[in-house]
């Protein structure tokens, strides 16, 4: 995977992920990690934690969820799923639950949870389990907005369950400084996607 470095400041980060042909790569998960590290007490974010079963899929595909927190899964569906995950340090079970049924799971560690359905095969989705405030997921332009990083050396980490390096995950470093800053990742997105 290349990074192409620009100037990335204070304030605004905006990074574009794209293939090795230069189109975009939707839902890739972009964190960063200052090197003096992250505040204490929860991470919040402005999206709702929870994971749909609608029309015999997961919505969304990826979801970004702070470690130790708790995430829903509520059934819309008119059948009934068996929800897994049999990813290292985040392995749960949810047995059978029907439509207009609620169960929620708390991950404890940092990493992703390849999510699975014991009844429906086809389904698959992933929880990326985070363990810093500055967390965001690409849109359908391959851009997500990182807001308000503070300034200094930091680590940036882009995850996708395509992208086609170990733990599907490439890490950079890089020093942000005053101001709005923009960052270029490119990679290789030819990886399976699998629940495993």
């Amino acid at each position: 995977m290349a990074f192409i470095s620009g100037p990335a400041l204070a304030g605004d980060l905006t990074v574009s992920v794209r293939d090795n042909a230069g189109r975009p790569v939707r839902d890739a998960v972009v964190t960063v990690t200052p090197n003096a590290g992250v505040p204490r007490g929860p991470i919040r974010f402005s999206w709702p934690l929870r994971i749909v079963q609608q029309d015999i899929q997961f919505q969304p595909y990826v979801l970004i969820a702070p470690v130790g927190q708790a995430v829903a899964f509520p059934n819309l569906d008119r059948v009934r799923h068996h929800i897994y995950s049999f990813s290292r340090g985040n392995r749960f079970e949810i047995e059978l639950f029907g439509r207009d049924q609620t169960r929620t799971h708390v991950f404890a560690a940092a990493g992703v949870a390849a999510l699975g359905c014991n009844i429906h095969d086809q389904m698959l989705a992933y929880v990326r389990v985070v363990d810093t405030p500055w967390a965001g997921k690409t849109n359908v332009s391959g851009d997500v907005v990182i807001p308000a990083i503070p300034a200094g050396a930091a680590r940036l980490v882009v995850w996708h369950p395509q992208l086609n390096v170990r733990g599907n995950e490439q890490a950079y470093t890089l020093t942000i400084g005053a101001g709005a800053g923009r960052q270029t990742a490119t990679g290789d997105f030819s990886a399976r996607a699998a629940v495993r």
